[in-house]
């Protein structure tokens, strides 16, 4: 399975509409939000098998904002194949 970093932005006006999108799937808590901070955006890592599994774990009215990067951690030994 791989990693995947979700990132899901919205504009200040909507933070509630999202947020209340986001509880009804259940995945509102294993987001992290910014919005208290004047950043509304929401960041996750999800384990999928795709971009597009992923992406599921928001709500559809969001997933135009949304963006999935794979992700992956490195180690010494990647440094000297790189």
């Amino acid at each position: 399975m791989k990693r995947y970093l979700v990132e899901t932005t919205h504009k200040k006006e909507q933070c509630l509409t999202v947020m209340k999108n986001f509880a009804l799937t259940g995945h509102i808590k294993i987001f992290n939000w910014g919005c208290k901070d004047g950043v509304c955006t929401g960041w996750a890592i999800i384990k999928a098998d795709s971009k597009g599994e992923a992406l599921l774990s928001v709500p559809a009215p969001e997933r135009n904002t949304t963006r999935v990067i794979e992700v992956k951690k490195f180690g010494s030994y990647h440094i000297l194949v790189l």
